[in-house]
């Protein structure tokens, strides 16, 4: 093809110009064969980039058969031909319209291994995906839903968080659960590493909690994709009517629900699905056990109530955007929720691979059983380094994932990883206070798994007491972290065994060294911390000390030159004069000790833990107090002096001169929050905004 062809269909291409490629086709067949980007695309690959549907139709059935077979398998620089491309952006109609024409086409694999089908998964594509399943010959194939590095659709789907479809893939491709990639990963490995979608993993502050509560999702709700839909081509109505009718008939499916609680058509439907699926007694059990304890339409009158509080949240200020935000993060945790409870009844982690008749050690000789055990210590090797689904999840803190793995398989409990630490010591090592719960509670678990050491002889106490260069608690400062440390590190001590206490690991330590020897860079940042706050503190408490004793002891008015008493004493301006300067003079002197209290202390760990922050906590309470007195005394006390006819006048000069006090009671209210929660907590509060290893 000529070059000035050749560049006259790329600026067509590029500007949009569709009528001139087609006048350029019928002039030159062989256009639609050309490589016109850098990328190798076609024609034809730009015309689907940019959802040129009714331009592919048109060429598509105005070209030969074989014309239509050549371009449709032509390949750009990734690989990808038309129908991957239409895939990968969710293009139902031209999906539907080349697979039609080619159905070998949704097998071609790109150069990573990637069919359409895959493609379309891994991009949450679902009515594309559908689409292609439909059209795919042979549904029982499952090698087309792998690429190269072994990864499936199912480990994309979970992997790009669409776990609507990740359901749905399971009913279709059940083998696909135990399948693993390259790395050795299974789905189950995959969704363990994303505490962010579950709700053990999430923090959330008050009003997001109410939200969240008060939002409802649908679990049983399954999208289903009619292929029948989309592969009409001719319509015999206006579009609009369609458009209309089914407004009308959601209206009276809505008063009808409304009304009498009963919906014929989706009753109807649900009659039909059950007869195609199978459902769990259980499952019925709690649906007539809820039919029966409550009346027909108390769903709907739920969701109205539902939907009249977040209008109420969203007049008071609190926005539809936040609102929705809330609602799709816990629409994600019951789905992840849903995946993980299939992958793992479906899954066989602890099943033993029957492969034959193992041989006898009695029948061998002592070379055969040297080779044996050789291979046996392979073989066990090459499992340590394949992390179970339950030791990630104990690392991310996944409580939801081990609650489930251990009720369906309690020899879970006795994985290890290759440091030989179980679900307890990673748990522990990684800070995750809800895992270390759920699992304190088991007593079987306690007995044997708590005890567990880790190839350099570590125990859990000796775990808890390693610092770590991240920070696991949701407190600011070293100061606080190091309290949230030494807790940790006495919660652990306490389920642990005495004999534990005084136990040595391989470099000759106990849990009480180490904790010690590691924490010393954060008692060190933590007490530079306390000692700048403390001597800061000390200055102003000095200096608020001083003008409150000048305060105190003046009179304002003067006293009376026969009695000695005030003259303004029965004045109640001169009774709250009196009083906030003593309370000014009072709490300055307790804060003024408190902080030498502090700058005078050893700092030793336990120091951290309730006696440096009480003292801290209430040093800035009564130093707050003193400067508000100070201010309050200052303002008694010019009351005397301002005429009468202007005393109304210096009311919100008043009020301003206590806007600084105000804001730094503002500034200081989240720390006064940590300090109180930090001593009042037994169990610390984690924080998942770290970054694992």
């Amino acid at each position: 093809m000529a070059e000035v062809e050749f560049e006259s269909l790329f600026n067509h291409a590029m500007r949009g110009q569709w009528r001139e490629v087609l006048e350029s086709y019928e002039q030159n067949p062989e256009v639609l064969e050309a490589k016109i980007t850098k990328a190798e695309d076609t024609v034809l690959h730009i015309a689907i980039y940019v959802s040129q549907t009714i331009f592919v139709t048109t060429l598509l059935d105005n070209i030969s058969q074989d014309m239509c077979r050549n371009i449709l398998r032509m390949q750009n620089s990734k690989g990808n031909t038309p129908l991957h491309v239409a895939a990968e952006l969710g293009n139902v109609e031209i999906c539907n319209n080349i697979a039609r024409r080619d159905p070998i086409l949704i097998s071609y694999r790109n150069f990573e291994g990637e069919t359409p089908l895959f493609l379309a998964a891994v991009h949450g594509k679902r009515d594309a995906f559908f689409c292609l399943h439909g059209h795919e010959q042979n549904k029982d194939d499952d090698s087309l839903s792998i690429k190269n590095n072994g990864d499936t659709i199912l480990h994309s789907t979970i992997s790009s968080e669409y776990f609507g479809l990740a359901l749905q893939i399971i009913g279709m491709y059940p083998k696909l659960v135990n399948v693993v990639n390259h790395e050795g990963l299974s789905p189950l490995h995959i969704l363990a590493r994303k505490p962010n979608c579950f709700r053990s993993c999430t923090r959330m502050e008050l009003i997001d909690r109410i939200i969240y509560t008060c939002s409802i999702v649908d679990e049983d709700k399954e999208e289903r994709y009619d292929i029948q839909a989309h592969t009409q081509t001719s319509h015999h109505y206006p579009l609009n009517y369609g458009t209309c009718m089914t407004f009308i008939s959601l209206l009276n499916r809505f008063f009808k629900v409304t009304t009498t609680g009963k919906d014929t058509k989706a009753a109807a439907t649900s009659d039909e699905e059950n007869h195609c699926s199978r459902k769990s007694e259980q499952e019925q059990a709690k649906k007539e056990k809820k039919n029966h304890w409550f009346p027909p339409n108390w769903e709907s009158m739920i969701r109205i109530l539902i939907l009249a509080m977040k209008v109420f949240l969203i007049i008071f200020g609190v926005g539809a955007t936040w609102v929705e935000k809330i609602q799709r993060k816990k629409e994600k945790h019951i789905r992840a929720k849903q995946v993980m409870n299939e992958l793992i009844q479906h899954a066989s982690l602890y099943k033993y691979d029957f492969t034959g008749p193992s041989p006898r050690v009695e029948e061998l000789g002592g070379g055969d059983i040297d080779k044996i055990k050789s291979n046996t210590e392979n073989e066990v090797i090459e499992k340590r380094r394949m992390v179970s689904p339950i030791l990630i999840a104990a690392k991310m803190g996944v409580t939801e994932m081990i609650e489930n793995i251990l009720d369906m398989y309690p020899v879970a409990i006795h994985d290890v990883d290759s440091q030989n630490k179980n679900v307890v010591l990673l748990a522990i090592e990684n800070r995750q206070p809800h895992v270390y719960s759920l699992l304190n509670k088991r007593s079987v678990i306690k007995e044997t798994a708590f005890r567990q050491v880790d190839i350099n002889g570590n125990s859990a106490l000796h775990l808890a007491a390693t610092y770590r260069r991240f920070k696991p608690w949701r407190v600011p400062g070293a100061a606080m972290q190091m309290q949230w440390e030494y807790k940790w590190y006495k919660l652990v001590k306490n389920s642990m065994p005495p004999n534990f206490y005084e136990r040595y690991n391989k470099d000759g330590k106990t849990a009480k060294q180490v904790f010690i020897d590691t924490h010393a860079p954060l008692t060190k940042e933590g007490s530079k911390w306390l000692t700048k706050t403390a001597e800061s503190c000390s200055v102003v408490a000095a200096l608020v000390a001083t003008v409150a004793f000048t305060t105190s002891t003046a009179i304002p008015g003067g006293p009376d030159q026969e009695s000695g008493m005030p003259l303004l004493l029965e004045k109640p301006a001169f009774k709250l004069y009196a009083v906030a300067s003593l309370v000014a003079l009072c709490s300055s002197v307790t804060a003024l000790v408190l902080f030498l209290s502090i700058l005078t202390s050893r700092f030793e760990e336990k120091d951290f833990v309730i006696d440096l922050p009480r003292k801290l906590l209430v040093g800035l309470t009564t130093l707050f107090t003193s400067i508000a007195s100070v201010l309050v005394s200052f303002c008694a006390g010019h009351f005397f002096i301002v005429e009468a006819q202007m005393r109304f006048a210096v009311y919100p000069i008043y009020a301003a001169t206590c806007l600084p006090v105000s804001f730094f009671a503002l500034v200081q209210l989240p720390l006064y929050f940590d300090l109180s929660l930090a001593m009042c907590r037994k169990v610390p509060q984690r924080s998942y905004k770290v970054f694992f290893h």
